[in-house]
């Protein structure tokens, strides 16, 4: 490899896709693959030692999300560029991630060319959001935030939880409950509980591994 050669960091929980994104990139000419992690307090620590131009990263890692890792590296280094390489494409997980600072969004199911395309155009200074992934943040953008509150009781209505037991989760009235259900569902654009909890998790505003946990 040469000086000129793009730094990469790969982060990705899985061995054997993290594996093969390494071997895959470190055969192209003009990229080069300094270091990589599986988890976000790895990557983290990776991108400290080694200061990549570039960092392909999942949002769902063990220990940090990548949401996070990207929102506190940027914070030390604001110059960092990510470029988010996932499985989900839940309008809230682009949402996220794009304000947390990625510059490209692509979906695991990418060509190689889109992928060291898009690494060159983001090393660049340019950004990359495929059209389908532009259209369904611009349908995010365009409704309203759910509070915090909101988001809390969004949480426990997709855990299945009444409206009493959610009361008693969070130590409110269950009319303060119905209050956050009825608003909630007008930011959603869905009219019962069962399409919330629906459009929680389609959405990712929601992640599925908090689902998980409540089962296990």
């Amino acid at each position: 490899m040469t000086q000129d050669s793009i730094r990469v960091l790969v982060v990705e929980d899985h061995h054997v896709v993290r594996q093969g994104l390494v071997a895959l990139l470190n055969v192209v000419d003009g990229i080069e693959v300094v270091g990589e992690a599986a988890d976000g307090v790895e990557a983290i620590a990776q991108f400290r030692k080694y200061q990549p131009a570039i960092t392909l990263i999942d949002l769902r890692l063990p220990r940090l999300s990548g949401v996070d890792v990207i929102q506190r590296i940027r914070m030390e280094t604001p110059g960092a560029r990510f470029i988010v390489l996932t499985t989900y494409d839940g309008d809230e997980d682009i949402y996220r991630a794009l304000q947390a600072g990625a510059r490209a969004y692509l979906l695991k199911g990418m060509t190689t060319d889109e992928l060291i395309s898009t690494i060159h155009a983001v090393h660049a200074g340019k950004s990359h959001i495929p059209p389908a992934i532009a259209q369904r943040l611009a349908e995010r953008m365009g409704t309203e935030e759910l509070t915090a509150r909101e988001f809390d009781v969004l949480e426990q209505i997709v855990h299945g939880k009444s409206n009493k037991e959610i009361a008693t989760e969070l130590e409110i009235s269950e009319a303060t409950v119905k209050t956050h259900i009825n608003s909630l569902l007008g930011k959603l654009g869905v009219t019962d509980r069962t399409q919330a909890a629906t459009a929680a998790i389609q959405r990712g505003i929601v992640p599925l591994e908090s689902l998980r946990k409540s089962k296990s």
